[in-house]
């Protein structure tokens, strides 16, 4: 699952960044060709405005001093084109002064040989077209305003107009591109702004991506990180589980034959012997057993075949009869089926208790008492031996299975708690409380 969602969102982020590029690229491709265009087409617009102004000669250039004039301006229309060509090849067209100084130089012969032949006044439509990029920003309106005048006065009859009524439909003409000029200029306005948040996106974008990248970096690393403490953490487990088995099982079992050999040691009834002996060799083969389960993870023998109460009454019995203590089981409330682990952690904690009552208490009784409660299950030793002060008992940390710490770590494990009162002279009482989690839950 780790490894799908991590090249899902590699591929999210590389889509998210060829998506990037390409809006760059599309950005700069545009800003590329308008550059193209602004150098290139004025020779088109002089052009053609060259070829309306001398077929329409006859009628609007009768004499030969305007048409030489118009020559003469032609002519240095064209050199004014070539040098601005030559000047602004390699790098991006913005307001400069030199730029300003070529679209003032460029209208002025736009307007003069509009004033010769309205037809002209095709050239002069080039004021319209990248005014922004050579002006500064608060000359762009009158840059716009001189070039309205000039297309207003070729569209309204030529220069100067005739008569009032030919001011009137100049002035009208001049006013409805004016009003013009102000909505693209609005457009203009709000397509910059527009392009400003795509840029500003963008960027935003880009920067993501790399948080992302160093975050997905850093992710990879944490994910090797824990695999490699869940690796160590799972080893210390399975050592700290076989330490307890080991514990519980084989150690205790060794004690017990030891203690039926040291009776047939200090014996001469052969009888008595015999029965010792055959009580060490089932400790024996007990413990053989438990070791195997041990190492395969299986649950303790007593509970294969029967119910955790069955299990810890055949406990105690067995226990009474090998150590001569006299031991009583009880349970109280409704026995029912537990989780294995829940019935494996009560009966290895009874173990454990009854092991350390046959070593240290020197007790002469021994009450073991499973109660089942709502939500809970109790397991509570008591003996009436010498007791001891648990305060004085050091606590062995990451143990996992030794003495009253490893009764502690049991129960803590299935979210349980074991406490100890004991004093001096007055017996112990051991008691566990774990959650009643049943066989199916």
């Amino acid at each position: 699952m780790a490894k799908w969602y991590d090249g899902l969102t590699r591929r999210a982020r590389r889509q998210r960044t060829s998506d990037t590029l390409d809006a760059a690229t599309a950005h700069s491709d545009v800003e590329r060709r308008w550059d193209v265009f602004l150098r290139r087409s004025p020779f088109a617009m002089l052009a053609v405005s060259a070829v309306l102004t001398f077929a329409s000669a006859g009628q609007l250039l009768p004499s030969a001093a305007e048409r030489w004039a118009a020559v003469g301006l032609f002519g240095a229309a064209m050199l004014l084109e070539l040098w601005w060509l030559r000047a602004s090849r390699g790098r991006r067209s913005r307001p400069s002064a030199v730029g300003g100084g070529y679209y003032g130089i460029r209208w002025g012969i736009a307007f003069a040989v509009s004033w010769l032949n309205p037809f002209a006044a095709f050239y002069a439509a080039l004021g319209y077209f990248g005014a922004e990029r050579l002006l500064p920003r608060r000359l762009v309106p009158l840059g716009l305003f001189a070039s309205a005048i000039t297309i207003a006065g070729s569209q309204s009859g030529g220069f100067p107009p005739g008569g009032l009524g030919g001011w009137g439909v100049f002035g009208a003409i001049l006013a409805v591109h004016v009003a013009l000029f102000w909505v693209f200029s609005q457009l203009n306005t709000y397509e910059e702004k527009r392009t400003r948040i795509h840029l500003a996106t963008i960027s935003e974008l880009e920067e993501t991506n790399t948080r992302l990248k160093e975050a997905m970096d850093e992710n990879a690393a944490l994910h090797a990180q824990l695999l490699v403490q869940a690796r160590e953490a799972g080893v210390a487990d399975e050592r700290r589980r076989l330490a307890a088995e080991i514990h519980d099982t084989i150690a205790q079992g060794l004690t017990g034959i030891i203690t039926q050999l040291q009776v047939v040691a200090s014996t001469a009834e052969p009888a008595l012997a015999e029965r010792h002996l055959s009580r060490a060799a089932d400790l024996a083969r007990h413990s053989l057993g438990e070791a195997r389960r041990s190492v395969q993870n299986l649950g303790p023998a007593a509970l294969e075949h029967h119910g955790l109460d069955e299990a810890l009454k055949r406990t105690v019995t067995e226990w009474g009869e090998r150590t001569g203590v006299r031991a009583q089981f009880t349970v109280t409330g409704t026995a029912e089926p537990l989780h294995d682990e829940i019935e494996a952690t009560l009966l290895r904690i009874a173990q454990e208790a009854l092991s350390n009552a046959a070593r240290h208490a020197a007790a002469v009784r021994v009450g073991v008492t499973l109660s089942y409660m709502a939500g809970e299950v109790a397991l509570d030793v008591r003996d009436d031996g010498t007791g001891f002060d648990p305060s004085a008992v050091p606590a062995r940390t990451g143990a996992g299975g030794f003495g009253l710490p490893g009764m502690r770590a049991r129960a803590e494990r299935v979210a349980g708690a074991v406490s100890v009162e004991s004093e001096p002279g007055h017996g112990t009482a051991v008691s566990a409380r774990v959650p009643l989690l049943r066989h199916d839950q």
